[in-house]
């Protein structure tokens, strides 16, 4: 894969986002929940990721690595947070244990005040309560010279999409049908994507994508 970095140098930052996604257009199958927090059926979208280290995956380890090595803060939705609503249970800390994989700031889109979480390996849960523009505002001044990366869900990375914000998208195409659940590009038809590069493997194809403004 092509250092994307690299092509863009004296760029301070850059807002990008990496999703699976199946061949009829669904990042996540239906009734997701805390038993199934991807949705029923879902598994396949995510199984090529605990694979990585067998022979012939070389290239999906290089790709998974290269997306991340640059992000110095992260946005997620309440929904990929946790599955409750409404007012917090203050117990709940996310779904990764006490060492989430972030390693980063992370900024929680939510309706509900909640205090920062500092959890163990660097990562720090802090909740914002003021919309998508805050968050990437108060998320690209933790990055600094580094990327933000949207991390999920499809609501949320459809948030930034629709308002132009996100400059890179890269799709992880699983040859599976859900046939069911949420898709990423629902309600927009304006988008413009640029193709920048497509990299294929024995299990998934990965579609990296510019947004007009990148283009």
């Amino acid at each position: 894969m092509n250092d994307p970095h690299t092509e863009r140098q004296g760029t301070v930052s850059i807002v990008t986002a990496n999703l699976a996604i199946s061949l009829d257009g669904f990042t996540a199958g239906p009734g997701q929940s805390l038993e199934t927090p991807f949705g029923t059926g879902a598994g396949a979208l995510t199984a090529w990721m605990l694979e990585v280290d067998q022979p012939g995956r070389e290239r999906d380890a290089q790709l998974l690595r290269a997306l991340h090595e640059n992000t110095g803060a992260h946005i997620m939705g309440r929904n990929m947070f946790g599955p409750g609503r409404g007012a917090w249970d203050e117990s709940w800390t996310g779904w990764w244990g006490s060492e989430p994989p972030y390693h980063a700031p992370v900024f929680v889109l939510t309706h509900h005040e909640r205090q920062p979480l500092e959890m163990d390996g660097g990562t720090t849960f802090t909740f914002v309560t003021e919309g998508p523009e805050v968050a990437l505002e108060r998320a690209r001044k933790a990055a600094g010279a580094r990327d933000v990366e949207i991390a999920g869900g499809a609501a949320t990375v459809r948030q930034y999409l629709a308002a132009g914000l996100l400059d890179e998208l890269v799709l992880h195409l699983v040859p599976v049908v859900l046939g069911a659940g949420e898709r990423l590009f629902d309600d927009l038809a304006e988008l413009a994507l640029t193709p920048a590069e497509v990299i294929g493997s024995p299990t998934v194809t990965h579609l990296r994508y510019r947004t007009a403004q990148q283009s």
